[in-house]
């Protein structure tokens, strides 16, 4: 089951579209890493998501049409909204009894400790490192325990330990909780190591998703073969290994890009039994950053 599930959404600011026929989809459990440049749409889409903005028009379905319980979505979208002089557990305590939270005083506790905030005791926010009120702001959105976490840019500004102690919680709390999370960046390296899914936002529309294993079968490991007739070479290697999850690829220069499951030494032997004169075998790997942002330009889609 998708947790949301978006179609032909669209959104007007002043008569001009910021959201044009947008789709997504996020599966239940996922780590969706939700990938754009700056005003490519990435916050106003999840602010709809979350009902904090109204789409123009299109439909989002939350939880399969299950319920609309906005309840069971936690947000921490741009800044968390802080008081700065409240502790930590006094501005948890002041939520959780908003939101009528069972046990509150446990339940704030236990979500200050799961961030690594159990030990601040009385200090004032107002004293917080950027890293420590983005955890706090994962805090609060977690009051409730919602099924789905929407997180817009929560690892701007971390310096890479509060990164990376922020990144081991949000896949701790997807593994032992279940919840499926949403997450804005544009720390590339970061998303790589947490993420299952992703979706790649161009002017307001949807250029793909895809899952990491698409992302790592795209940038990694592939082979450049050259060969003195490559069309001929490119029939010779299809015929022999095109079933055996290789795929190919003939470039405009007459070499042939040969990725997936391919063995080097197999390609070798197949060209030199058939006689091929080979001319060049080079391993090659294409750069992560370099294939979101060619994903990122509207031509993409």
């Amino acid at each position: 089951m998708d947790v949301v599930t978006v179609r032909a959404l669209v959104k007007r600011y002043a008569g001009r579209r910021v959201i044009d026929d947008f789709e997504m989809h996020v599966p239940q459990g996922a780590i969706y890493g939700f990938v754009g440049k700056n005003g490519a749409g990435k916050s106003t889409v999840m602010k709809m998501i979350a009902g904090l903005v109204a789409p123009t028009s299109g439909e989002i379905t939350l939880f399969g049409g299950q319920t609309s319980d906005v309840r069971r979505i936690g947000v921490l979208l741009e800044h968390p909204g802080l008081l700065p002089n409240l502790n930590a557990y006094d501005m948890m305590m002041t939520q959780a009894i908003a939101f009528g939270v069972t046990n509150p005083k446990t339940a704030c506790r236990d979500l200050l400790a799961q961030v690594g905030l159990g030990e601040t005791g009385r200090k004032p926010i107002k004293g917080f490192s950027l890293g420590m009120k983005q955890r706090l702001g994962i805090a609060l959105a977690l009051l409730g325990g919602p099924d789905l976490l929407l997180l817009d840019e929560p690892l701007n500004g971390l310096d890479p330990e509060a990164a990376r102690a922020m990144r081991n919680s949000l896949v701790e709390l997807n593994q032992t909780r279940g919840i499926t999370i949403v997450i804005s960046s544009h720390v590339l390296d970061q998303l790589e190591r947490m993420c299952t899914h992703y979706g790649v936002i161009a002017s307001g529309r949807m250029t793909c998703e895809m899952t990491a294993g698409d992302v790592e079968r795209e940038c990694g490991q592939s082979l450049r073969v050259r060969t003195a007739e490559p069309a001929k070479s490119l029939v010779l290697l299809e015929d022999a290994i095109g079933a055996d999850g290789v795929r190919f690829a003939a470039e405009p220069d007459g070499s042939i890009i040969v990725s997936g499951a391919f063995s080097a030494d197999r390609i070798a032997a197949i060209l030199h039994e058939h006689g091929q004169e080979v001319r060049e075998m080079s391993r090659q790997a294409k750069d992560m950053e370099d294939y979101f942002v060619s994903l990122m330009e509207p031509s993409a889609r």
